[in-house]
C-alpha cells in the first residue's frame, strides 16, 4: 500500500512503511525470528545515524516466537542511545511480551491489548542422543532463569513469584498489565499517534 505526501520538492509516493518509519515508528508483527530481528535492527540503525536524540516508537502484535532473535532486538532496544516508547496494539504474547515491557521511556496499550509470558518452550523437536537431550534441557533451565530476571528486572515482581506464574500461560488485559508492571498506561489510539 503507498500513500502520496507533500514536500519542498513537491509530491512523492511511498509506501506507507516508508512513511511511518520517516516519523519514527517501528512495527514488530508476527513472528519474532531472525528476518524480524535484522529487519528491526536495520531500522533503529538507520534511525540512530539520522538522530540519536529523537524519540522512537516501537509498535507490538506478536504472537512471539524465537527467543535468540528477540534477545537481539531486546539488547538494541536496552541500548539505543534514543528514547523508545513501546505500544501494543492487540497482542504481545511469550517473546514479545519481554520487547514490549522492556520500553524504558514509556510502554503503553491499548484497553482490550493483551499480554502474555509464560516459561521458555522448546524451540524444535528434541531427539538424538541422551546427552543431546541434557544438554537442550540445560539450555532451556539456562534461559527460563534469564527470561525470569529479565521480566524482574522490568516488572518489578520477584523472581520467585515471576518462576511460579510463568509455570502456565500468564494473560494480562489492558489495567491488569499496568498493575503487574508489565504496562506503564492503557491509552487509546489518538494518543499513541501523538508526538
Amino acid at each position: 500500500m503507498n500513500t502520496v505526501i507533500y514536500s519542498n520538492s513537491g509530491y512523492q509516493e511511498l509506501t506507507v512503511d516508508g512513511m511511518l518509519h520517516s516519523k519514527r515508528m517501528i512495527y514488530i508483527e508476527g513472528e519474532i525470528n531472525d528476518a524480524m530481528a535484522v529487519k528491526v535492527s536495520k531500522e533503529i540503525s538507520q534511525l540512530t545515524l539520522e538522530d540519536a536524540t529523537e524519540p522512537v516508537k516501537i509498535f507490538i502484535n506478536s504472537g512471539g516466537g524465537s527467543i535468540d532473535a528477540g534477545m537481539v532486538i531486546y539488547d538494541i532496544i536496552q541500548s539505543a542511545p534514543m528514547p523508545i516508547k513501546t505500544y501494543c496494539l492487540g497482542r504481545a504474547y511469550s517473546m514479545a511480551a519481554v520487547l514490549f515491557c522492556c520500553g524504558g521511556h514509556g510502554r503503553y496499550l491499548l484497553p482490550h491489548s493483551k499480554v502474555m509470558i509464560h516459561e521458555p518452550l522448546i524451540p524444535y523437536g528434541a531427539g538424538g542422543k541422551t546427552s543431546s537431550v541434557q544438554t537442550i534441557a540445560d539450555d532451556l533451565k539456562k534461559t527460563k532463569e534469564e527470561m525470569v530476571e529479565i521480566l524482574s528486572k522490568h516488572t518489578g515482581q520477584t523472581k520467585r513469584k515471576l518462576r511460579r506464574i510463568t509455570l502456565n500461560d500468564a494473560f494480562f488485559k489492558g489495567e491488569e498489565a499496568v498493575k503487574f508492571g508489565l504496562a506503564d498506561k492503557v491509552i487509546g489510539f489518538a494518543e499513541m499517534m501523538e508526538a
